[in-house]
């Protein structure tokens, strides 16, 4: 910003009023047209409508996400997406284009100055000449020039280096929102692949087992010991454990695929994976209160950032109803031979200042203004949108977690109830009191039920991960308290 140090270090080569024009304007260039700017108030509740139980005491944003994914196979991908995945590298870069935006805009405060040395030859018509004058002349000039520099009274150039600053501000929020997002991204896609990993290799398990009882049943058909409804009764459970098998090979390779894509290359060589049910994969948080989101998510400090700039942009709207002050000026030396250029009397000095006063725009400064007017309260539902969002993503978590532990331990005990039930089936059906048909439909409704299972403690760890994601944590690597101890 143009401020009274920058100024007297150009009065040793400007004249004494042009000092004095760049001085003012240096005093004036804090003021600003754009109207003060006030948080609008936050349109959740103040409590989240489900209690949070959490087991540590870091904050999710606090909790850093190695802490958070002890899991080191997990921890590797995340790194990895970290350094290589597109997206986020198209955040950063976005930065980078709102600096320079940014350094752009604020040059406009600063007056530029520009060095210029001339040689001129040129011929003087002859009705023109003096007598005794040549026809053919040299000049030479060298100086300091300063062009068309705004003297911002009104706060114009203030105010969208105000909008610009806020712009950049938001797209670094922009980049912190994607990395929390990618984190959870890589996490769950994981997690889907670790999913389908386990139930394929449960169908995998599945198959071997019934075609170990095909073969017995095969038997027992051959020598008449049963019907050839019970073989084909068999046969249907085998075939029926083959598609399931294709069926997770296609989806444990299609999520394969989809992990590769968020880390961004290869996986190469990993640690060892976890199982679902070792429960090590993520680690609890507590929620905290619905008001402390505004500072912990970068999406809701991205939304304000973006509220600022558009109630910056109106300052900059209003200041164009009023008259607009330029200087241009410059000092040096002119001469018609060089060796005279910076002799007695060669000095040249220029000052020219501009007002301009808009009398008749066709309405184009209203409709500015309107627009600008417009785009901030845009802003402001945006931003209350964002914060809407928020809550509904933490309590949608909290409200899952209060009910996922209760539905996977209920999962888990039908399981066990369910094996109990084969294993009497299987017993009646070789004592000839159970049909083939109750002994295939046990077995079909526990493998229903194991499957269902591995796919419940996915979802209880993406729960967490959700939990983790809506509360903001994810931009630490370590936790913070552990890292100052």
């Amino acid at each position: 910003m143009f401020n009274r140090a920058t100024a007297m270090a150009t009065t040793a080569f400007l004249p004494k009023h042009l000092t004095s024009a760049l001085l003012l304007a240096g005093v004036l260039s804090g003021c600003t047209m754009a109207p003060t700017y006030v948080r609008p108030e936050a349109p959740v509740s103040g409590s989240y409508p489900a209690a949070a139980d959490g087991k540590v005491q870091f904050d999710a944003v606090e909790l850093g996400w190695r802490d958070f994914f002890p899991d080191q196979r997990l921890q590797a991908l995340i790194a990895s997406a970290l350094e290589n995945n597109r997206d986020l590298r198209t955040a950063a870069l976005n930065i980078e284009e709102a600096r320079a935006q940014y350094d752009i805009t604020a040059a406009d405060a600063l007056p530029n100055f520009n060095g210029n040395f001339s040689r001129t030859r040129g011929r003087t018509a002859a009705d023109q000449l003096v007598p005794g004058q040549p026809a053919v002349g040299t000049a030479y000039s060298v100086g300091l020039n300063m062009t068309a520099f705004e003297l911002d009274f009104f706060g114009r150039v203030r105010s969208l280096k105000d909008a610009a600053l806020a712009s950049y501000l938001a797209t670094e929020e922009a980049k912190q929102s994607a990395q929390i997002s990618l984190i959870s991204q890589v996490a769950q896609a994981y997690l889907t692949e670790q999913s389908y990993a386990e139930q394929q290799q449960l169908a995998q398990q599945t198959l071997d087992s019934r075609l170990d009882d095909y073969k017995l049943d095969k038997m027992r058909f051959d020598v008449g010991a049963s019907s050839a409804l019970d073989l084909r009764n068999s046969e249907t459970l085998v075939q029926s454990a083959r598609v399931s098998l294709a069926t997770l090979v296609r989806q444990r390779g299609q999520a394969t695929n989809a992990l590769v894509l968020l880390v961004g290359k290869p996986l190469g060589e990993l640690p060892a994976s976890q199982s679902l049910s070792d429960e090590k994969i993520v680690s609890e948080i507590p929620a905290g209160l619905p008001s402390d989101l505004l500072n912990r998510r970068p999406d809701i400090r991205q939304a304000e950032q973006q509220l600022r700039s558009a109630n910056a942009n109106i300052g900059a709207a209003r200041a164009a109803f009023f008259p607009t002050i330029s200087l241009t000026a410059g000092i040096g030396n002119s001469s018609t031979s060089l060796g005279s250029l910076f002799s007695a009397g060669s000095r040249t000095w220029s000052f020219v200042p501009q007002l301009t006063l808009p009398i008749f725009e066709g309405g184009r400064n209203r409709a500015n203004l309107s627009l600008s007017e417009i785009r901030k309260n845009l802003a402001i539902a945006n931003y209350e949108k964002t914060i809407q969002s928020a809550f509904r993503e933490v309590s949608d978590a909290l409200v899952a977690r209060s009910t996922l532990d209760e539905q996977l331990a209920a999962q888990d005990a039908y399981v066990k109830a369910q094996e109990e039930r084969v294993k009497l089936t299987d017993l009646r059906y070789k004592n000839g009191i159970a049909s083939s048909t109750d002994r295939l439909n046990a077995q079909r409704d526990l493998f229903t039920a194991q499957q269902a299972l591995i796919q419940t403690r996915q979802l209880r760890l993406n729960n967490a991960i959700d939990l983790y994601r809506s509360l903001g944590g994810g931009l630490n690597e370590n936790t913070v308290v552990a890292a100052k101890s």
